[in-house]
């Protein structure tokens, strides 16, 4: 089930260090009382949630608009949360970090005492997720962050996204709600924009598609030889979609082309061909396993995308699949700077708070919870009954 939408326009600028020492310890509050309150699972769910998550990136000192929202506040919870302390743990990061997360699977995997085959199947849904938002959905945002968290009972959350010339794109996976990794596998996905023609495998209007292709490969690349690689731009010929002939020969004959469709060759190629071939010979069992395989990237899987609708209509989708707040003020100083003694309080107070709750002295626990029912209603001036300061 997809819980919503959110719109990430962004500017630049950098999380200052005194002000990201305070979000990792902030942040470890938060997993403290959200793991103490309601277990890891909770806190995988509410990551996996893109409003919940933006807001606690606004609680953590970002606005709403700033740049490295993603990145920063998932850093600051792979600080936070220590595998040793608490029965969860974060793999991954921005960029090498990111392709780290397999060897992070592994070592926080033993501290949280997973069983060798959980570690497998945790790093296969790390490889996965990557795999599937640059394969399957191609919506031109290229993945260069990507964060696996998982908890003692093997339960996983993924947050990755993707940049393309101008915006931002986040994508949210959450093990619980997800029974297939290719058929409608997120728990949102989160964008400024969506695009006018993407092409999303993952889509059930797309699963004809999936079987098609599954069955051209299992039956072997060479009878495809005969839709790639023999063929010329004047060899389409028939009613257009778009509005005007894309190319007039000297013979004034009109030629027509698909307005989805590319020039097949140039996606296969000689190395694509040996990557079929490769296919073909493990023969896979499923759509999953297939684009698993090494070799078979984004180019491979829309080439065969577009030759199981070109020549057998299989369908496939081509609607993009994507569909707060301030608390201590922004990194940038917007909508005012952040202040530092307010930061501190809050740290120190919740992460009291839930010591004292652990202890059965609850009450200023109970307390934080019911602070939510008086947010703008306390007149000015009226001094803090938590932390005793104005």
């Amino acid at each position: 089930m997809r819980t919503g939408t959110a719109n990430l326009p962004l500017h630049g600028g950098r999380a200052p260090p005194w002000l990201f020492k305070r979000m990792v310890s902030l942040a470890e509050g938060v997993v403290d009382a959200v793991i103490f309150e309601r277990g890891p699972e909770e806190l995988l769910r509410r990551l996996s949630d893109p409003f919940w998550f933006q807001a606690l990136a606004c609680v953590l000192g970002f606005d709403w608009h700033s740049s490295g929202t993603t990145t920063t506040t998932t850093g600051a919870l792979k600080l936070a949360i220590k595998p040793e302390v608490h029965p969860i743990a974060v793999a991954g990061g921005k960029g090498r970090a990111g392709r780290k997360a397999p060897s992070d699977i592994e070592a926080a995997g033993e501290l949280l005492d997973l069983s060798p085959e959980r570690i497998v199947e945790l790093k296969r849904a790390s490889r996965m997720a990557a795999k599937v938002d640059t394969s399957l959905v191609q919506d031109g945002y290229s993945l260069y962050h990507h964060v696996l968290i998982f908890t003692e009972k093997g339960s996983w959350a993924v947050v990755q996204q993707g940049m393309n010339e101008s915006y931002a794109r986040r994508y949210h996976w959450l093990s619980d709600r997800m029974e297939c990794f290719v058929e409608e596998p997120h728990s949102a996905i989160c964008a400024e924009e969506r695009g006018e023609s993407v092409l999303d495998l993952t889509s059930l209007y797309s699963r004809e598609n999936r079987d098609v292709t599954l069955d051209l490969v299992r039956d072997g690349p060479s009878h495809l030889l005969r839709y790639t690689g023999q063929r010329t731009l004047f060899d389409f010929s028939g009613p257009s979609d778009i509005s005007a002939p894309l190319l007039r020969s000297a013979q004034k004959k009109d030629l027509t082309l698909p307005r989805r469709h590319e020039v097949l060759p140039a996606d296969l190629g000689e190395d694509g061909i040996r990557a079929l071939k490769l296919a073909y010979e493990i023969q896979p069992e499923s759509y999953e396993e297939l684009i698993s395989l090494r070799g078979m990237g984004p180019k491979r899987v829309r080439a065969l995308a577009l030759i199981s609708e070109l020549i057998y209509g299989a369908e496939t989708s081509w609607k993009d699949p994507a569909k707060y707040s301030f608390a201590h003020g922004g990194k940038d100083g917007h909508p005012h700077p952040v202040d530092r003694e307010t930061f501190d309080c809050s740290i120190s107070t919740l992460k009291e708070a839930v010591e004292n709750a652990k202890l059965d002295k609850r009450e200023k626990y109970d307390a934080i919870r019911r602070l939510s029912r008086y947010i703008g209603e306390d007149p000015e001036g009226q001094r803090c009954d938590l932390c005793q300061e104005s």
